[in-house]
């Protein structure tokens, strides 16, 4: 029988590698300010919401609307 010289990583090993990998992911911080930060008090409360004519077009799809 010939033995394989090729290093291979079993199942278990890679997927041992891949949760430390996301564990370290997910405690990094993340950078950046938020913008929500960076709004005035009027903007803020300002309308967001438009019930535009593709809005409308989905209600009517989904039968939201009666």
């Amino acid at each position: 029988m010939k033995t394989k010289d090729k290093t291979t990583v079993g199942r278990r090993d890679f997927l041992r590698a891949i949760g430390a990998g996301a564990a370290i992911a997910a405690a990094a911080p993340v950078a950046g300010e938020a913008l929500a930060d960076t709004e005035s008090n009027d903007e803020k409360r300002k309308a967001r919401y438009k019930e535009t004519d593709h809005v409308k077009s989905f209600y009517r799809v989904n039968r939201y609307l009666g």
